[in-house]
């Protein structure tokens, strides 16, 4: 593995800890009729969605971005590895912020941001 592309990989990997992070928090709000009223009514389930939208958009962009600049073996150690902890780092957040809107919306804006990074990291 380069040298080169240790840098698209420590931010793929960021990227699938942020979408795995994502998917957790908002598989809390399913089925509907667990979702607390933040998230029920009003602007609730367009966050919901638009974030998890997000997400996956971010994911596949960050996939086809790193798809030729770092080894595959990388990327799926890497990866996966950020899906076996990210339970163990959303532990680590307060149940008013995992449960809410915020972890939502932060966790989608980082993802998308991710995959900008690497999207621009690869170009050069």
């Amino acid at each position: 593995m380069s040298l080169a592309s240790v840098v698209p990989l420590a931010a793929f990997v960021a990227l699938m800890l942020l979408a795995s992070l994502e998917a957790l928090s908002a598989s809390g709000h399913f089925p509907k009729s667990s979702r607390l009223p933040a998230l029920s009514q009003g602007s609730g389930p367009l966050i919901l969605w638009t974030s998890l939208i997000v997400t996956a958009a971010s994911v596949i962009g960050a996939i086809a971005a790193v798809w030729i600049s770092i080894p595959w073996y990388a990327a799926v150690i890497g990866g996966g590895g950020a899906l076996l902890i990210a339970p163990l780092v959303l532990q680590m957040f307060p149940d008013r912020i995992v449960d809410g809107k915020g972890a939502l919306i932060g966790f989608a804006a980082g993802a998308a941001a991710l995959a900008v990074l690497l999207c621009w990291l690869v170009r050069l």
